[in-house]
């Protein structure tokens, strides 16, 4: 009897003939969702991106003129667009970095729990539940100077008294806006990485633990790696959404003490100011730095999806 042993060749070309096969069935599932997506979306963009070529202000129409590039021009010769963007950027790396780390603990604990796994889970989700405009009215309330429990609660900490005004200054109500997104977003952040953890192989976690690795080590060389698509997908997402944070500066400080963001100057432009063509260059902008920093966090994490399908 002759035993036929496939070649690494062969192997691969199996592979690939799968992972094409895969691919259009992919593109097809997901292509009338896209054309609706697209037809929703793509003449609001067009239109931004043509007013954006235009000097245009609501209240005077007949005033139009075409500048081409100026409004962009203005925008990015403005400090207040620079630092309006480096509030964004510093409230993206900060959120993201403290909700992967509490949100890891978080899916690890529903992960692992076996008594009350569903009430254990369904409160975690709670926060994530709420609207974020009732969250933030929430958090302001809870800040508040005159009515707020922080102050009272946490006056034994340094830097906190009975009379800290955290929407006075700059850097406190940035801490404020910050915890706020935290609280409403951790949830989401740990269940993809609940879904993430679910992958892991049990069998390696254990085959790691007779050789001895201690649970750092196994955390370090078999878990995390083991995650980096679920992890990249977390990062992705939330980064994406906590980049375009309007809702809980809007609500708890309104731009006040330069918490302004990308998203809000944007807002100002056009409807306190009813400026259309540099609000349009401004929503341009962010749209393509939402672009380019997906661009960014995806070559940064460089995960292999078909090996992570275990191709």
């Amino acid at each position: 009897m002759t035993t036929t042993v496939a070649t690494p060749a062969a192997r691969r070309a199996a592979t690939s003939d799968r992972a094409v096969a895969e691919n259009r069935l992919g593109l097809r599932l997901v292509a009338p969702a896209v054309i609706v997506m697209l037809i929703v979306t793509a003449w609001p963009m067009i239109q931004a991106l043509y007013l954006s070529l235009f000097r245009y202000r609501l209240t005077t129409p007949d005033d139009k003129e075409f500048v081409f590039l100026g409004n962009y021009g203005t925008i990015l010769t403005d400090g207040l667009f620079w630092k309006d963007t480096l509030n964004t950027v510093l409230i993206m790396l900060v959120t993201v970095a403290v909700e992967l780390v509490i949100g890891f603990v978080f899916a690890m604990v529903m992960h692992r729990v076996v008594f009350a796994r569903g009430v254990m889970r369904t409160s975690i989700l709670i926060p994530y539940g709420i609207i974020t405009v009732v969250s933030a009215f929430a958090w302001q309330f809870t800040f508040s100077l005159n009515n707020g429990w922080v102050n009272s609660w946490f006056a034994w900490l340094p830097g906190i008294a009975d009379n800290t005004n955290w929407f006075g200054d700059h850097w406190p109500a940035m801490f404020a806006i910050m915890v706020s997104e935290i609280w409403k977003t951790t949830p989401f952040m740990s269940l993809l990485l609940l879904a993430g953890l679910s992958q892991v192989s049990e069998d390696m976690i254990e085959a790691a633990q007779v050789d001895g690795a201690t649970w750092w080590q196994r955390l370090w060389r078999v878990i995390l790696p083991n995650m980096r698509a679920a992890i990249m997908v977390a990062v992705l997402f939330r980064a994406l959404d906590a980049f375009r944070i309007f809702d809980n500066i809007f609500v708890m400080t309104r731009g006040a003490q330069n918490t302004e963001s990308s998203s809000f100057l944007t807002y100002r432009q056009v409807i306190e100011q009813f400026q259309l063509g540099l609000g349009s260059a401004l929503s341009v902008l962010l749209f393509l730095t939402v672009l380019l920093l997906a661009f960014l966090i995806v070559k940064l994490f460089r995960v292999d999806l078909a090996q992570a399908r275990g191709e």
